[in-house]
């Protein structure tokens, strides 16, 4: 960025952010697409498509709901700064609730936007999410540095990246915009239609169908009769129908078979949770290959969450905290550990090892529990053996069995 441009990004973001957000809080223009995180053909296919809604809720709620902080180096801190993101971000919404946004778009457009709105002197003062399908990214030709433009009602703002939260799917090379996974499986969820339409039409069509076999005594005439009577009687859907001597009445089986519609919608089913790189479990397939809840929320947590978490920590440390406080070791954080703690067997034996090896106190073990501190020598570490305190004197430990050596000794 130029000079000229410095000054510009400087001096009149906060004079065009403004005139947005009171367009917003007027609810005039811009009301009529804040908020709406996908439309069309995402809006369409997430109203209809059971697993991509699944998926979707499962990953924008997961995310939304994971505790999120704000650390100086390790020591967990709560500033005016870090209320305001929590709990008033802007008039409308909680983090949790942007958050919850920026996911569900993230995983229909593929990408998610919020503007950081900042005071005079360039703090953080609100985050306000777009509608990505208002939303260009754009590369300045002399700088080539990335600007966002956003449009609203016929005309465009422009932002510089340093002011949008960005968060998206894989992007190909010479692209910043991510690739829509709704619109990478569009040719799936087609043939996942088709395929329904056209077992719906075959469970339709299916009535009840009869094989007549007359003996070869039964006359022209007496056959008239016989079919007159089944018709009547196929008309009004039942009733008393006669079977003649000579006349046998057989029921024609035409059952549906919907082993075709299960394979397809397996192969769905798949398709869906490979793009978005979750278990297959979660869509109701076999979890065979699990052995136990702990080894598949450990992948999940290994292989989805992780880089989306990371994603979002770099985008808000990055863009909301400035270069001083970054090298002074302040920086946000979400914690997966709540994920992992598994059953209480498992918690039992990872919390044991933990105190009785020295590398976490008992306080420390009661506030993953939610338990409120004891204070005093439930906040010490101490090791196995009989427990002594991490820091005493090896040589003060078992000292009856050193009095008792001792006393040996002398006799001798």
């Amino acid at each position: 960025m130029n000079r000229v441009q410095k000054v510009i990004n400087k001096v009149t973001p906060k004079f065009v952010k403004m005139a947005v957000i009171n367009n917003y809080k007027s609810s005039d223009n811009f009301s009529s697409w804040f908020g709406k995180t996908f439309f069309g053909i995402e809006n369409g296919t997430l109203e209809t498509n059971e697993n991509i809604f699944s998926i979707v809720s499962r990953l924008s709620n997961t995310l939304s709901s994971l505790p999120f902080k704000k650390y100086c180096k390790y020591d967990q801190i709560f500033d005016k700064e870090m209320d305001r993101l929590m709990y008033t971000p802007n008039p409308n919404q909680t983090l949790d609730q942007i958050i919850n946004m920026l996911e569900v778009s993230r995983n229909t457009n593929g990408n998610g936007y919020a503007l950081i709105m900042r005071d005079i002197r360039g703090g953080f003062e609100q985050l306000v999410p777009f509608n990505p399908n208002q939303v260009e990214p754009l590369i300045e030709n002399n700088s080539k540095e990335l600007w966002y433009r956003v449009m609203n009602s016929g005309k465009s703002y422009y932002f510089h990246n340093s002011d949008m939260i960005h968060v998206k799917h894989i992007a190909g090379n010479g692209n910043w915009k991510g690739i829509s996974p709704i619109a990478l499986l569009k040719n799936s969820n087609d043939f996942d239609k088709a395929v329904r339409a056209f077992s719906l039409k075959e469970m339709e069509s299916i009535r009840d169908s009869f094989v007549l076999k007359y003996e070869s005594n039964v006359d022209e005439e007496k056959k008239k009769a016989i079919v007159a009577n089944f018709r009547e009687f196929y008309a009004e859907n039942g009733g008393v129908l006669f079977q003649e001597p000579g006349v046998t009445i057989d029921e024609l089986q035409r059952n549906f078979v919907a082993g075709d519609m299960k394979i397809s919608e397996e192969i769905t089913r798949d398709r869906i949770a490979n793009v978005y790189n979750v278990p297959s479990v979660f869509l109701n397939a076999k979890s065979d290959g699990f052995s136990s809840n702990e080894q598949l929320m450990q992948m999940f947590v290994n292989m989805t969450l992780t880089p989306i978490v990371k994603q979002y920590e770099r985008e808000f440390n990055k863009k909301l905290l400035t270069k001083k406080e970054r090298i002074k070791g302040v920086y946000f954080k979400f914690n997966l550990n709540a994920l992992l703690r598994g059953d209480t067997t498992a918690r039992q034996t990872f919390y044991h090892g933990a105190v009785r090896d020295g590398w976490m106190a008992r306080d420390e073990v009661r506030a993953l529990e939610d338990l409120p501190p004891i204070g005093g020598k439930a906040s010490e570490l101490f090791i196995s053996g009989d427990m002594y305190p991490l820091e005493m004197d090896p040589a003060l430990r078992k000292i009856t069995n050193l009095k008792t050596n001792e006393d040996v000794v002398d006799k001798n």
